[in-house]
């Protein structure tokens, strides 16, 4: 039996730039984090001894003779890309629901990678996890998905990512001092909406308006470099106006960004003493981030007291293998 466990990531700047039909043609970059809320794989050959072949369980229980009648778009195609024939067993928990804006199927994606390289007794590199990842949800899959939730979830901690050029991909370590992390961390409160989404709907409305949206990506893409610049001289209270700014441009880039209910909740933290913040992900709902100096957040979190408040920190280990005990193939394959 495998087990993995591969963390969920917040986006502070650039969300958006890190789409092919941008960086093809634009420099892309964002500036995110893992935390320590994580998504678990499980798994091992199954026992030749139940009338399925393969079970596959996450929020349903799927029983199947063959990959190819398998339901779930990212557990058939993984184990078509690394040709698993036999039967399996496949078992997802997560921290944190799915569909909320916190990269939860690329970490699904990427976790499941390890999980299975491991059964097969490989140990690839974080960077040949993230890029199989991508091109697994994008070619594969057809997910209307960008390139850093993979590249997040594979290597984890605060980056710098790139995107475009001849090298695609390149992760950078935010390398500042932890007291300055740490500090960041205490500035920082998530709040779940309450409703989830699907993001390939709302990331497919992005991508489409792309063409008409050069200047507000080119924005969000120096806003990166504004951001780093900014947490390089420990300028932090200005990191969170730059999320603000940051947010009204992303609400721009589709109508269905926002919601009349998560402008509601920003404008109330806003008035109760938050500085910055953003709807993770594609938007549309899950969760909201906000920046806050520890002084107003009794009275933030007081004003949103109706909302489910999920604390969190950073983490710097990306996927793990946390038990390795392979079982071995059984011959009636």
């Amino acid at each position: 039996m495998i087990i993995s466990r591969t963390p969920f990531r917040v986006s502070f700047f650039g969300g958006g730039t890190d789409y092919p039909r941008w960086f093809s043609k634009n420099p892309g970059a964002v500036l995110a984090t893992t935390i320590d809320k994580y998504c678990y794989i499980t798994c091992r050959y199954l026992p030749p001894f139940f009338e399925h072949k393969s079970r596959i369980i996450y929020s349903k229980m799927e029983q199947v003779q063959s990959v190819d009648e398998i339901n779930h778009p990212a557990v058939r195609e993984v184990l078509r890309f690394l040709n698993i024939h036999q039967g399996i067993e496949i078992h997802h928990d997560g921290d944190l629901p799915a569909r909320t804006g916190l990269g939860s199927s690329s970490s699904f994606t990427v976790g499941l990678l390890s999980s299975l390289y491991a059964l097969k007794g490989i140990m690839p590199t974080k960077a040949r996890i993230a890029e199989e990842a991508i091109y697994i949800e994008q070619e594969m899959c057809k997910d209307n998905v960008g390139c850093q939730d993979q590249a997040l979830a594979a290597y984890g901690g605060l980056n710098y990512i790139e995107f475009g050029g001849e090298r695609h991909l390149q992760v950078r370590r935010v390398t500042i001092p932890e007291e300055r992390i740490r500090d960041l961390e205490r500035h920082l409160l998530l709040f779940f909406t309450g409703f989830s989404r699907n993001a390939s709907t709302i990331a497919a409305h992005q991508i489409k308006n792309i063409p008409h949206k050069v200047n507000e990506l080119t924005k969000m893409y120096q806003l990166v470099q504004e951001a780093m610049k900014l947490l390089e001289s420990n300028r932090l209270k200005e990191f969170g106006k730059l999320l603000d700014e940051s947010w009204k441009i992303k609400r721009g880039l589709s109508s269905k960004v926002s919601t009349p209910q998560i402008d509601n909740i920003y404008e109330t933290a806003q008035k109760a003493g938050a500085i910055g913040g953003k709807v993770l992900g594609a938007g549309g709902g899950g969760f909201v981030m906000l920046f806050a100096p520890p002084s107003a957040q009794k009275k933030i979190k007081e004003k949103l007291k109706k909302l489910l408040m999920v604390p969190f920190k950073f983490e710097n280990l990306g996927t793990q293998i946390i038990f390795y005990q392979p079982n071995g193939e059984y011959e009636n394959k």
